[in-house]
């Protein structure tokens, strides 16, 4: 017998009208904060960054490849990472179905990393990921963006993230980093707590105008939450996140069952 409170139909659709209401008013404020981005000001970016793609060297100016507008994801895979990061992934896996609709909208989407190009690609064929992934290793792009940490700042202290600065070290963030969620992504990715954390996710858009990249926005942390392709479906189902301490999902191939990306293509192609 289930312990949730059950009604009538009747009653089950009063109580839906009135949440109709609410969802109404969310989505007309989503809109105007939609609004408010688009009338932040622009900023010229004056550093020259080089990325490694699998077209070769690129600067940032290449990644629009013919758009106006470029939206980055800041990709936590570390150079002395040995796979990307399974949240990173997870949102990820909605990239390659929305990737051709932003590129035929005047938007180039790309994943931006700071591991080796081969690395990457390494990962990217595991994955089964079609969408354009940039190496930015040697580069500051990560860092200026507010998605890398040095491991001086680590070390130091005096970080920024999410617009929040903090004087306390980076590993201050999070409690006991020798054990639970941290160091449970940490070994997913084949290191530890400390290097695992250099990294962190985000989202930038830019857009180009007469030749001139200007960076419009950023977002990071629970910003992102929009950007997991799942969340908004299990928002909808009965028990909502029903999420655990820790995380739950995995990488799409760990889950039990799952069969390796070139297996699937096989299958497919058949």
């Amino acid at each position: 017998m289930t312990k949730h409170k059950t009604g009538t139909r009747e009653e089950w659709l009063a109580a839906r009208v009135k949440l109709l209401a609410a969802e109404k008013e969310l989505t007309h404020r989503s809109d105007e904060l939609a609004q408010q981005r688009q009338e932040l000001p622009w900023v010229r970016v004056e550093k020259s960054y080089r990325f490694d793609t699998a077209e070769g060297a690129a600067a940032l100016t290449d990644l629009f490849r013919g758009r106006s507008q470029l939206l980055v994801y800041h990709f936590m895979f570390g150079p002395d990472y040995k796979a990307g990061c399974p949240s990173c992934s997870a949102i990820a896996d909605g990239f390659n179905g929305i990737a051709v609709h932003l590129a035929n909208h005047d938007v180039m989407l790309w994943a931006v990393s700071r591991a080796p190009l081969a690395k990457l690609q390494a990962y990217e064929q595991r994955m089964g990921w079609t969408f354009p992934w940039a190496s930015s290793f040697g580069s500051d792009f990560n860092f200026d963006f507010g998605a890398g940490f040095t491991e001086e700042q680590q070390r130091a202290g005096g970080y920024e993230y999410n617009y929040e600065r903090s004087a306390a070290p980076i590993a201050q963030r999070f409690t006991r980093l020798g054990e639970g969620p941290v160091a449970e992504m940490a070994a997913s990715v084949g290191t530890d707590a400390p290097t695992y954390t250099r990294e962190a996710p985000g989202l930038s858009a830019f857009v180009l105008e007469d030749g001139v990249v200007y960076h419009t926005y950023s977002a990071y942390s629970r910003g992102l939450d929009a950007l997991w392709g799942m969340y908004p479906w299990l928002d909808r189902a009965p028990k909502g996140r029903n999420e655990p301490t820790g995380p739950w999902w995995r990488r799409h191939d760990e889950y039990e069952g799952a069969r390796p990306a070139e297996a699937r293509r096989v299958k497919s192609s058949r």
